[in-house]
């Protein structure tokens, strides 16, 4: 991103390292280095990347995945959909332009996710509260990315019901006035 210092991590929806290829889908909100990054990329351009690694060890997981992230998410969402897994990948996310995210979500083959409007008042993190009804009776596990505090909250509906810390994988994408999480 400009600096040995600055770097962003992103999850790969295609990685070639024999061809020196990969696909990511990133959102661009706010004004920090990821975003400054993905509006400067340009086609043809060379760029050095590290990956993939796995922070998140989906493959320990039981056969139905339930991802509830929100924009910055959907590129887990679209790679874990991809592999060859015994389970269905549901979906939930929380959006800001429904209409754009609805296309973006076409596009990957994710038509089934539900998405879920943004609320100044959090409400809609509610709403994807009662979305974990359906994925815990199937006894999926569960992969929350994204906004900091809607995974706290969504981790902590879980707890209150009684879902087994090992089916719940998290990793905090960002959160408001922070920089540098992931």
């Amino acid at each position: 991103m400009g600096s040995a210092f600055v770097s962003r991590t992103y999850t790969p929806m295609d990685w070639n390292a024999a061809e020196g290829r990969t696909r990511i889908l990133g959102y661009m909100h706010g004004e920090g280095p990821g975003s400054a990054w993905l509006r400067g990329l340009r086609a043809g351009h060379e760029y050095h990347l590290f990956g993939p690694r796995s922070p998140l060890d989906a493959g320990r997981a039981t056969a139905a995945l339930a991802v509830f992230g929100d924009e910055t998410s959907i590129g887990l969402a679209h790679a874990l959909a991809s592999t060859d897994r015994a389970g269905a990948v549901s979906c939930c996310f929380e959006i800001g332009d429904i209409e754009s995210c609805g296309q973006a979500l076409a596009r990957l083959g994710l038509e089934g996710a539900t998405p879920v409007t943004k609320r100044e008042d959090y409400g809609h993190v509610n709403d994807m509260g009662a979305a974990l009804g359906a994925p815990i009776a199937a006894g999926a596990s569960f992969v929350l990315t994204g906004k900091a505090g809607t995974i706290q909250r969504l981790r902590q509906d879980l707890k209150r019901r009684r879902v087994p810390a090992a089916r719940i994988l998290t990793k905090a994408y960002w959160a408001p006035g922070k920089q540098g999480l992931d």
